[in-house]
């Protein structure tokens, strides 16, 4: 009753909490600096972001999550706590109910990992919620109908795409590319072709500055600085959109065959009921421009994308969390 109730999703590029009552409460970047002597936490969120890249000897700053899962526990469950003590304040009587998401394809033990890091971290109780299932409460599908309805999430370090009826999940796909490797197409691209070096940070600009799934009608152009891979001195050079899509065109079809291999495991009933809504797509990568024409060129079934797709999985794991025993058969408790 006096315990606060937060849904957390996860994510590989942005973490983000919802809180009963509250809606959402911090969206950051999951990304942690950590002092590599003490292996103290000396920065979290959005002030560790602007060191990627940038930092002295004796300090990284890296992701602890990678494809979705924790790559790094110890970081992670630091993370964790930073987050449960921003929303919930450090000295707390009780302890708060935490709800997170995970990949529908992640194994056992990676759910436990994400179960032992929550509890570490502060939590009374831990629940853990697929992430199609949360994005689609999120997006406002109706998914205790007798019907099929498919979302596809791509989010910074997984895609899922799944096939949703009576409340469950029937069919997925859990493709570990999204927008990290989009950003990482493009990065190798400008050093193989113009022997140019750039950060992740850069190869995220361009991305969302010139990016298109599909040409563009108007050829747009962005001036991009970096290292030269030859004299290793500074260089700035211009590139332009129609590159950027030829860059990131194997990547999309990496995520495009995710989309297809649910949808041939789905039942013919499903599947008319998929044809007739349509495909809704969520998750910060949706927003690439042009991409869900992409897909309804490529697959033939119109592609939406939902309502704010940045929240649609921290939405939808905090109306899990508020509707606990609607949803009990997907969720696991520990």
């Amino acid at each position: 009753m006096f315990s606060k109730r937060l849904g957390i999703d996860l994510g590989t590029a942005n973490s983000l909490v919802y809180l009963e009552g509250g809606g959402v409460v911090l969206n950051e970047p999951t990304v942690v600096a950590v002092s590599e002597e003490e292996g103290d936490i000396v920065a979290v969120g959005n002030e560790a972001k602007e060191m990627l890249g940038r930092t002295p000897e004796g300090i990284i700053a890296s992701r602890p999550m990678r494809d979705g899962v924790i790559a790094d526990y110890i970081v992670t469950e630091a993370m964790l706590r930073y987050f449960i003590d921003k929303v919930c304040g450090h000295s707390r009587l009780f302890k708060p109910e935490v709800m997170i998401c995970v990949p529908a394809g992640v194994t056992s033990v990676e759910r436990r990992a994400v179960l032992d890091a929550t509890l570490s971290a502060g939590a009374k109780t831990a629940y853990l919620i697929d992430e199609p299932l949360a994005a689609a409460i999120g997006a406002r599908i109706p998914i205790g109908a007798p019907s099929g309805n498919m979302i596809v999430d791509i989010g910074g370090g997984s895609t899922e795409s799944a096939v949703i009826s009576l409340g469950g999940v029937v069919s997925h796909s859990s493709v570990r590319v999204a927008g990290n490797k989009i950003d990482e197409a493009i990065a190798t691209y400008l050093r193989r072709k113009y022997n140019l070096i750039i950060g992740e940070r850069t190869a995220e600009d361009i991305k969302i500055e010139v990016g298109s799934a599909l040409l563009l009608d108007k050829d747009e152009k962005i001036e991009v600085r970096g290292r030269d891979n030859i004299t290793g001195l500074p260089n700035t050079i211009e590139i332009s959109s129609t590159e950027v899509t030829g860059a990131i065109k194997h990547t999309l079809s990496q995520i495009l065959d995710g989309v297809r291999s649910v949808l041939e495991q789905t039942s013919p009933e499903l599947s008319s009921d998929i044809i007739d809504k349509g495909i809704i797509m969520s998750g910060g990568t949706s927003l690439l421009r042009n991409l869900d024409r992409f897909f309804t060129e490529s697959i033939g079934v119109p592609f939406h994308i939902a309502d704010d797709p940045l929240f649609c999985v921290v939405q939808g794991t905090g109306l899990a969390l508020e509707n606990i025993d609607l949803y009990k058969r997907s969720i696991t408790k520990r």
